[in-house]
């Protein structure tokens, strides 16, 4: 159920693009909104789409992941046991501003005359590109020409070109290149607990300051966090035009300014080249000539090779990454399928700018566009980001697993504070260290270790990467499967089902209640898997089992509680109504007023008490219609329908993470109407700001959950069992083709579903054996194409 209404801007001004987000007017009530969309980033480091001249702007952020200050956690009442530091990314040295000014007249876009307007998120090169047309109050005519990229390539580095044309007469022009630390970095809003919390006093502090010929060098330092971080901007001028410069720098301030006399079509070309590192060891000494190191390389080679480099990473990702939609019919300018594409395109794009280059660090949930959620990890990055990168960038999702396995001394330490054996992750943090203020809807969704867990396997399984399995998943395998034999008991009133209570599973309007159906259905998967992977490395590399048991203390016995726990696991179902309940007590809960909630009143943690939310029957994010995509084969079709006809009505759409599941679910039992409205909303989230917050940071796991909803509910691809097989629907447009790649052990895989048919095509590899619905299909080098009708619907 949905209660938003989307919150477009209109066509004629943002008009729908393959391959860009165009704004062709500057509409200053969409400011903030265009800044997150356009915003640009590599997953080390973001910067949001402001205009260069250092305005106007709502947030003018520029973050790197994982570069965070701390702050200690007031509470009003102490207990045992709750977390103690609060973490927040911090908005660092801000380089990207270029001011200009024209016979003294300032360039400031809500004043200025445009005569054109045109910037757009170039998703195929992988930059921000504007083009203005100025006209001064005294009739002078400038062009006004940009390209700002973030390098994939080159992680520590952003490059802009600016292009200043003064196209009808002579005049005096000035372009200052400036660099900029805010003596308060993080913004907060005590209304909406998603946002940052403020902090009161300065976050960056001084530690060098100083400029060379076109070069300025700022560091500073965080002092809580002992973070410091080197900001280096370089700047080469070209133009036939005679002109000066002047460089000057303060503490937190530095400009070089370029008096130049411009003649008219004389074009004054400024590449501005922007370098940041950022270390918790290192000297500030140290950091400072990193990054000098790193800009003499950059602009030695000047901004076109950075732009070559960037335009074929981009070429490379669309190849593995492109879900394309092509509507058949002769007309094929049709404005619904163009909107799709783009959507499509805009939400894969974002997810690659948050995760590509996050080298030890995480994929915050609003990757690197806003400060919302302080910019820390949460379960999402497993259960909706990574199984695009597993097919489509697995290099990646290998990143950002092992980074959560370098987190394993810090959950023992957790599980310990808690009172239990092996570990526990931390459900929202950036550092490993436990970061949730209110452990109701934190601490208590235990559930995150299983969502780890079960992205490992499914990792593992597409991959084949048992290097990985047995160098770290293993190890965080016996910790978590340990964790929940001692979590949970053996209960008479259950029969001597083992259970698990004071948990909160994914909804988090139902908090710490027993036995969440998700949660103990994902703790069952992750017991299994657990022992498995134990006895297949016990029987194959007794080497490894050997080193697996000096790490973990592990005793046999162990293995042998986790499997009695996995097969008397207790998963709640009411036989009157023949579902499975969310938690014990979830249909003892009075229903929540929908009929008499105004739109207005959404989301409803934003306008009523906890304890109000938790007494009703009402869902914020879908919870067993997730556990039944995620475990699709534990569920029969007709279980599947019931489920999902008694939750859909429940839930409020007040999470982002719900339409995309909601949406698979729905075309797995065959309401190809739901799964389009769904499925929709979940393209559009973003673009169409359908929950009305996208001025604090892209949804980065609802991108990833399109994604999901395309391949997965659309494609028909199910993988549960290692295998890839397909039960396809068909495209979320009528009269339109889906056609998307996969990468599967090494090989590519590109499958095309069309009206009455569906292609397998193997685009890179020897042989591949999947399945089109029963029937097993193999694809080889001399025989790489398949092809097989579409059966319409089937409940799957």
């Amino acid at each position: 159920m949905l209660h938003h209404e989307r919150l477009r801007p209109p066509s004629h001004d943002y008009p729908a693009d393959e391959w860009n987000v165009v704004e062709k007017a500057f509409h200053p009530e969409f400011l903030a909104q265009l800044e997150t969309m356009l915003a640009l980033g590599n997953g080390y480091l973001g910067m949001r789409g402001c205009p260069e001249e250092g305005g106007p702007n709502a947030e003018n952020g520029t973050f790197i992941n994982g570069f965070y200050e701390e702050r200690p956690i007031i509470y009003g009442e102490e207990a045992y046991g709750f977390a103690k530091t609060g973490q927040t990314i911090c908005n660092v040295t801000d380089s990207k501003i270029i001011k200009l000014f024209v016979d003294d007249e300032p360039f400031w876009l809500p004043n200025a005359h445009l005569l054109n307007y045109d910037r757009r998120l170039n998703m195929k090169s992988g930059t921000l590109d504007r083009e203005i047309l100025w006209e001064t109050p005294s009739g002078k005519q400038v062009s006004i020409t940009s390209r700002r990229l973030v390098s994939f390539v080159n992680r520590h580095v952003a490059a802009i070109s600016y292009c200043v044309t003064v196209l009808n007469a002579h005049a005096f022009v000035v372009i200052s290149s400036e660099t900029k630390t805010n003596e308060c970095s993080t913004r907060g809003n005590e209304d909406d607990p998603r946002l940052a919390r403020a902090f009161p006093g300065r976050v960056l502090h001084l530690r060098a300051s100083y400029s060379k010929d076109r070069r300025v060098v700022l560091c500073h330092a965080t002092e809580k966090s002992r973070f410091t971080v080197a900001c280096a901007t370089d700047n080469a001028l070209e133009s036939s035009c005679p002109y000066s410069y002047k460089a000057a720098h303060t503490g937190d301030f530095g400009q070089v300014a370029f008096t130049i006399e411009a003649r008219p079509g004389c074009s004054i070309q400024l590449t501005k080249y922007l370098v940041y590192h950022t270390s918790q060891t290192a000297s500030s000494e140290e950091l400072c000539g990193r990054a000098e190191w790193t800009m003499d390389r950059v602009v030695s080679q000047g901004f076109q090779k950075l732009l070559a480099s960037q335009e074929q990473y981009m070429n490379d990702f669309w190849r593995r990454s492109d879900v394309r939609i092509k509507d058949i019919r002769e007309d094929r300018t049709k404005r619904s399928t163009i909107e799709i594409q783009q959507a499509i395109r805009f939400n894969l794009f974002h997810i690659l700018q948050a995760s590509a280059r996050a080298e030890d660090t995480g994929v915050p949930a609003k990757g690197l566009t806003g400060q919302a959620y302080e910019g820390h990890y949460f379960w999402d990055t497993e259960i909706y980001v990574l199984p695009f990168l597993t097919y489509t960038s697995p290099r990646i999702a290998r990143n950002l697993l092992v980074f959560r396995y370098k987190m394993l001394p810090q959950a023992r330490a957790r599980a310990k504070e808690l009172g239990h054996r092996g570990a526990m992750f931390p459900w929202r943090t950036i550092s490993g260290e436990e970061a949730s203020a209110y452990y109701a809807a934190g601490t208590a969704q235990y559930h995150i270790n299983a969502d780890i867990m079960y992205a490992l396997r499914k990792y593992v399984q597409a991959t084949g990467d048992e290097s990985f399995l047995r160098d770290y998943g293993a190890e965080m395998l016996v910790e978590t499967a340990r964790l929940w034999v001692d979590l949970g008991f053996y209960s008479e009133a259950k029969r001597g089902k083992f259970c698990i209570n004071g948990v909160t599973g994914p909804d988090e309007y139902n908090a710490v209640v027993n036995n969440n159906a998700y949660t103990n259905l994902m703790a069952r998967e992750n017991l299994r898997y657990a022992a498995q992977v134990v006895e297949f490395l016990r029987e194959t590399e007794p080497d490894a089992y050997n080193a697996l048991v000096h790490k973990t203390a592990l005793e046999p016995s162990e293995v042998t509680a986790w499997i009695r726990a996995a097969e008397n696991m207790y998963v709640p179902y009411d036989e009157k109504l023949e579902i499975i309940p969310q938690d014990d007590n979830f249909l003892d809960r009075e229903p929540w007023d929908f009929r008499n909630t105004p739109r207005d009143r959404y989301p409803l943690l934003l306008f009523y008490h906890p304890l109000n939310i938790y007494r009703k029957r009402v869902i914020k994010q879908a919870d067993v219609v997730l556990a039944m995509f995620l475990l699709g084969d534990a569920f029969p079709p007709k279980m599947k329908k019931r489920n999902f006809n008694f939750y859909d009505p429940l839930t409020t759409g007040d999470s982002s993470l719900s339409s995309c599941v909601e949406a698979i679910i729905a075309a797995q039992t065959g309401d190809m109407d739901k799964a389009i409205r769904y499925g929709m909303a979940a393209l559009l989230m973003d673009l169409a700001d359908v929950g009305g917050n996208v001025k604090d940071g892209c949804h980065i796991a609802s991108m990833g959950g399109t994604w999901m909803m395309l391949t997965y509910g659309f494609g028909g691809m199910r993988d549960s069992d290692g295998m890839l097989s397909f039960w396809p629907r068909r495209a979320p447009e009528e009269n339109a083709i889906l056609r998307f790649p996969l990468i599967y052990r090494g090989q590519m895989l590109e499958i095309e579903i069309g009206l009455d048919r569906v292609e397998y095509a193997l685009r890179e590899g020897e042989r591949l054996v999947i399945r089109h619905e029963m029937e097993e299909v193999e694809l080889t080098r001399e025989n790489p194409l398949a092809v097989r009708p579409v059966s319409r619907g089937r409940t799957i």
